[in-house]
């Protein structure tokens, strides 16, 4: 995923692709060593995420390694899916 897309994704994006992951706030902040509290503000609001483009796509990339697909619909609608990666269960 470009820079441009990366800040598209969205906090309940964020949130739910570490749900799928069955990854906690701290895992994705020792992938990414960003603080958590970064991490945990970017997630609290609504719509875009509330970090920098570099901080985004940090974490996209990150959880894109781990099977995520962040996808976005013609409808404005935005998703994540999961797919099988060798990353997501060797880095556990």
């Amino acid at each position: 995923m470009n820079l441009a897309d990366a800040e598209r994704v969205t906090a309940s994006q964020l949130r739910a692709a570490r749900a799928l992951l069955n990854w906690s706030g701290a895992e994705l902040s020792r992938r990414t060593r960003l603080g958590l509290r970064t991490l945990r503000r970017a997630e609290q609001r609504d719509g875009p995420l509330g970090m920098t483009a570099a901080n985004a796509s940090l974490v996209v990339s990150v959880l894109e390694a781990a099977g995520v697909e962040f996808v976005f619909g013609e409808d404005g609608r935005a998703g994540v899916l999961l797919h099988s990666s060798p990353s997501s269960t060797a880095e556990r």
